[in-house]
């Protein structure tokens, strides 16, 4: 009967076990020692002998190591549970804080590639207004450059105007044939067109030179917008991904940085000064096409000042030669009329010298027959001597009238001449007025106009 008494006492502090927790002891729970079988000894009168216990070991726990196992076993059930319970509740908090972390870090990195598609986009549209500057000012200065191309050609005219004309001046006669004021503005008409081409040459290798400078920034400002272009549609998808999207994978090795990546910094800057290298020629650009209009406005009031300064050195010239020709065939007038009036002279002497022929012959006559007069008859009488008189005055004017003649002979030819001199030279002055005005002047009418000196045409 003890035996169940303390039967029920276990079962009840069983029972008390199973539903109630045991507190925690301050001694660990720790295994019951193992025992060594030892045969017990029959000794005293209560022990038991006999077959019926021989081979039985002693080597049993004692109640209060089976319930100190038992409490290290609960102790030992409850440290599990409760360490179980707290890891679960460190992994929930865990797993909420990293499921919190990773939303926090997804939400910034998408604003991360917000803020940098604003940028990318910022300098994107930057590098496009540069490119259209470009495109644009590349247009406008080949518009200048075809002008200063057509301005070029529009120059061979005045210059094979100015030379022709100094060719054909070259042909004038002598005396015409002077160093005036024609020839001088002609000859420096000649050397501005020369200088003048010169200076649109440069001007064009210049343009060509710009125009080349701005396509290769055009392209570097493309090839970088272009860049950004991608980059941009890149981190745009990049910020389109989630946790629901289906095209998204492991990729380890792309956590590592390449050598080679750029800086925000030195990315900024290359953008920077693509732009403001743009900038630079741009500005060059609109410079070197104001030059350019300057250069073509200055060069065709120049020729066109010249042009009006030689037309008007051919007029003033044309004036003279006129004048020149019309006082020589006054004089002409004047001479030929003094020919035929020393032509009459001449004729009237002539006449003159026949009619003392007779007067002469009567006086040498009687004179002659009165030589034959007899002895003392022969007498140097008055009639005789006015006789000798007579024919001596008669000589003498006969004299007189042959020294006139040849006078007037001499002076008729003397007229002749200078007749055929004012002939000649106004020959000269015809050819010398044909030359500047049907031949120079009449090619000089060609001479381009402002416009097309310009390169408008």
């Amino acid at each position: 009967r003890a035996c169940p008494a303390g039967g029920r006492g276990a079962m009840a502090q069983a029972r008390v076990l199973l539903t109630e927790e045991p507190a925690p002891q301050a001694v660990p729970a720790t295994d019951l020692p193992l025992r060594a079988c030892e045969v017990a000894l029959n000794t005293g009168p209560d022990c038991s002998s006999g077959p019926a216990t021989t081979g039985f070991c002693t080597s049993k726990y004692l109640p209060p190591e089976w319930h100190q196992n038992n409490s290290g076993l609960y102790h030992k059930a409850f440290t599990g549970c409760e360490q179980a319970e707290q890891c679960r509740a460190e992994a929930k908090l865990l797993a909420e804080h990293a499921a919190a972390t990773a939303q926090c870090a997804q939400q910034h990195s998408t604003a991360t590639l917000g803020q940098r598609l604003k940028d990318t986009h910022f300098w994107k549209v930057e590098l496009q207004k540069e490119i259209e500057d470009l495109d644009a000012e590349t247009s406008l200065l080949a518009a200048q450059k075809l002008r200063l191309e057509r301005a070029l050609d529009a120059t061979e005219a005045p210059y094979a105007i100015a030379t022709d004309n100094l060719r054909c001046r070259e042909r004038r006669q002598h005396p015409d044939l002077v160093s005036d004021e024609v020839e001088r503005e002609l000859l420096k008409e000649t050397e501005l067109v020369r200088n003048i081409q010169e200076l649109l040459k440069r001007t064009l290798m210049q343009a060509r030179n710009q125009m080349r400078l701005n396509r290769d920034h055009k392209e570097v400002c493309e090839k970088d917008w272009s860049d950004k272009v991608e980059a941009y549609n890149i981190d745009d998808k990049c910020g389109r991904y989630s946790n629901q999207s289906t095209n998204i994978q492991f990729h380890p090795s792309s956590v590592k940085l390449e050598e080679s990546a750029s800086t925000p910094e030195t990315w900024a800057k290359f953008s920077h000064d693509n732009i403001h290298r743009a900038e630079r020629e741009k500005l060059a650009s609109m410079n070197l096409q104001a030059l350019i209009d300057n250069i073509l406005r200055d060069v065709s009031e120049d020729l066109r000042m010249q042009c009006a300064a030689v037309n008007g050195a051919f007029d003033k010239r044309c004036e003279e030669l006129e004048d020149a020709k019309q006082k020589i065939e006054h004089h002409l007038k004047k001479i030929l009329k003094e020919i035929g009036d020393q032509e009459a002279n001449i004729a009237a002497l002539k006449q003159a010298i026949k009619e003392k022929e007779a007067p002469i012959k009567v006086a040498q006559t009687r004179l002659y027959d009165r030589s034959f007069r007899p002895n003392v008859e022969l007498c140097r009488d008055e009639a005789q001597f006015r006789l000798i008189s007579e024919v001596e005055e008669l000589t003498e004017s006969i004299g007189s009238l042959k020294k006139k003649l040849l006078e007037s002979e001499q002076c008729l030819r003397n007229l002749e001449g200078t007749r055929m001199n004012l002939e000649k030279e106004i020959a000269v002055k015809t050819n010398s007025i044909f030359i500047d005005k049907q031949k120079c002047m009449a090619h000089r009418t060609r001479y381009p106009v402002v416009f097309k000196l310009a390169g408008y045409h």
